[in-house]
């Protein structure tokens, strides 16, 4: 069992950056395809970004093109999501995911085996 822990959320103005951190409780996170996603209020789960294992490829929605950059540092067991350029429309829960079978997980939230709690992040204009 692998438990990610996020952190990172909070209130930013519009224009603005915030940087969330997923950290994992096993090393063998470090393997993993990970995802970023998001979920406002009274719509369905969304994909943000997400990385293949060991620093593979990334891969973003169009949204978070040139906004978002995904990265991990496997010393730490961590995945990060750095998000700048932030609008009112990006308000809502945010989710990291980790994909345990080999594969890529892509955009669809049934690909992922462990979640984080999520936190919200707040655009105020």
């Amino acid at each position: 069992q692998v438990q990610l822990v996020e952190s990172g959320g909070g209130v930013v103005q519009a224009g603005g950056s915030l940087r969330r951190s997923c950290a994992a409780s096993r090393r063998s996170f470090n393997n993993y395809a990970m995802g970023w996603f998001r979920q406002a209020p009274g719509r369905d789960r969304e994909f943000d970004a997400s990385l293949r294992g060991n620093g593979g490829a990334l891969y973003y929605a169009d949204y978070a093109k040139g906004r978002f950059t995904v990265s991990r540092d496997n010393d730490k067991i961590t995945v990060y999501l750095q998000m700048n350029s932030l609008n009112v429309e990006d308000t809502a829960v945010y989710y990291c995911a980790a994909r345990a079978r080999t594969g890529r997980a892509g955009a669809d939230v049934n690909n992922y085996d462990y979640w984080g709690q999520g936190n919200q992040v707040t655009v105020s204009s």
